[in-house]
C-alpha cells in the first residue's frame, strides 16, 4: 500500500544535493548512462547528506534552497506536471500554457516544502541498481532504472525511475514508482478530486493544490 512515508525515505535517494549537472549528460541515450545518471546522483546524496541535516535546523533558508536545487536539477517538473494534469491538461478545454507553468512551480514548491522537512529526520539506506535485461525501444524518451533500496530499520523495496533526455542532453526524471505503486498517477488522483471539489476549475485546484492535503 502507498505511503508517503515511504517516498520520503525513497526521495532521500532520488536527490542528488550538491552533485554536478555533468553527471546527468549523456553522450548516447542509453540504459547504461540512465543508470549511471542516477547512481551519481544518489552516490553524491549519500556523501553530503548529514552536512546538509543540520542547516534545517540553523539556516532553515538555505536548507530549503538545497532541497531545492537538487530537485529541480534532477525532475522535470513540467513534464511532471503534465501527467499529473493528464487529460485536464490537453484539449480545447484543458489547461493553458499559463496555467501549466503555474501548476509546475506550485507542484515544485510542495514537493520542496513537505518532502524537505521530512527529509531531514530520515536516516540513511543502501541501495543497488538493478540492470536493464531489456533495453527499451527509444532510451531518450524513456528509459526505466530500477533500484532495490534497504532502509536503515532493515527494510526492503524496490524503486524504479523513469528518466528521459531533454532537449540539453541530461536525464530527468519525469516518473517514479515505489514498490509497483505509480506516483504520478497518484498525484493525478488528487488533482482529479479536487477538479471534482471546485467545479472543474483548474485555477482553484493549482490555488489549493498541496502534496500532503
Amino acid at each position: 500500500m502507498f505511503s508517503p512515508l515511504r517516498f520520503v525515505g525513497v526521495l532521500s535517494v532520488c536527490l542528488g544535493l550538491l552533485v554536478s549537472p555533468d553527471t546527468l549528460l549523456a553522450d548516447e541515450p542509453t540504459t547504461a548512462s540512465a543508470e549511471k545518471a542516477v547512481d551519481g546522483y544518489i552516490t553524491a546524496l549519500l556523501g553530503s547528506m548529514e552536512q546538509i541535516k543540520p542547516l534545517y535546523t540553523t539556516d532553515r533558508m538555505a536548507y530549503f534552497a538545497k532541497v531545492e536545487a537538487a530537485l529541480s536539477a534532477f525532475v522535470d517538473f513540467s513534464e511532471v506536471a503534465r501527467g499529473v494534469m493528464a487529460k485536464y491538461g490537453a484539449g480545447p478545454n484543458g489547461a493553458s500554457p499559463d496555467q501549466h507553468a503555474r501548476f509546475a512551480e506550485v507542484f515544485r514548491a510542495s514537493l520542496v516544502d513537505f518532502y524537505g522537512s521530512a527529509l531531514a529526520n530520515y536516516g540513511g539506506v543502501n541501495y543497488k541498481i538493478i540492470p536493464a535485461t531489456t533495453p527499451p525501444e527509444d532510451p531518450a524518451s524513456s528509459t526505466n532504472v530500477r533500484m532495490s533500496i534497504e532502509s536503515d530499520d532493515g527494510s526492503r523495496f524496490e524503486v524504479q525511475y523513469t528518466m528521459f533526455l531533454n532537449a540539453d542532453k541530461l536525464w530527468k526524471l519525469k516518473n517514479l514508482y515505489i514498490e509497483g505503486v505509480n506516483l504520478r498517477r497518484q498525484y493525478y488522483a488528487q488533482f482529479d478530486s479536487l477538479m471534482m471539489n471546485n467545479n472543474y476549475d483548474i485555477d482553484k485546484v493549482i490555488e489549493n493544490w498541496a502534496v500532503n492535503n
